[in-house]
């Protein structure tokens, strides 16, 4: 199972008019980081970058000079999603700001349908909140020492890691199918399913015959009603007491 975890940063709050300038994701394959990124900075084409929202992410008009345009970088973001499900943080956000993008140059927009919202997760699982990310990672004992300011790619990783303790801890990503969350139309968990799958090699026996032997023969001196001869199935007939 292929799995993507996003964010973006924008130069405002509303998507009808401000524009992404910030896209990072991180790849994750039956729960495990593949170490495959995706991050762009993103000239938005002098739509200027509001106050409160560089105080959040730091990124100014200057830093965002000769970078590549939304169109120069959709195919390959396209690329890099595709057949994947999508994870977010308040995915209602980043969800609506990159289909107006994609809509603008007459791309298909991404069906809300693929996107798990952690937000969401994270709302049922802690109906107590808080549930930002930075407290979500207090909460799970992950390191954001490094996030002094927003940013898509590094909230992309810190993401990832709550993500898989959010289904279910890092026991889920040792499992050997999978785990399927299923999410309803309001964009919350509806079911989440864990499969797990036969070994397809028996681990070998850790006791020896010898082991085996010595262990019925004490059985064999409890007696008749000994409660191992009901429960563990030993044979004890020929390691009858000694009479000497």
């Amino acid at each position: 199972m292929r799995e993507i975890i996003f964010d973006t940063e924008t130069t405002g709050l509303d998507s009808r008019e401000d524009r992404v300038i910030e896209l990072g994701g991180v790849e994750l394959v039956n729960r495990f980081p593949t170490g495959r990124t995706f991050h762009h900075y993103i000239n938005p084409q002098g739509r200027p970058i509001h106050a409160e929202a560089q105080a959040v992410h730091g990124i100014s008009a200057a830093d965002l000079q000769g970078k590549p345009t939304f169109s120069d970088i959709a195919e390959e973001f396209l690329a890099f999603i595709d057949g994947a499900k999508l994870v977010a943080h308040n995915a209602t956000f980043d969800i609506g700001f990159l289909n107006l993008e994609f809509g603008r140059l007459g791309h298909p927009v991404i069906d809300p349908g693929r996107v798990v919202d952690t937000l969401a997760l994270a709302r049922r699982r802690h109906p107590m909140g808080p549930n930002s990310l930075d407290a979500l990672c207090r909460r799970y004992g992950i390191d954001n020492g490094r996030r002094t300011k927003h940013g898509a790619l590094l909230d992309s990783e810190l993401l990832a890691e709550v993500y898989i303790e959010l289904i279910g801890g890092k026991q889920a990503a040792l499992i050997l199918d999978s785990v399927a969350v299923q999410i309803n139309g309001a964009g919350e968990v509806a079911d989440i399913d864990i499969s797990i799958a036969a070994r397809p090699i028996a681990l070998p026996p850790r006791l020896t015959e010898a082991e085996r032997a010595a262990h019925a023969g004490l059985v064999g001196t409890l007696g008749e009603k000994a409660l191992w001869l009901r429960v563990g199935g030993v044979a004890v007939a020929s390691f009858a007491p000694s009479s000497s």
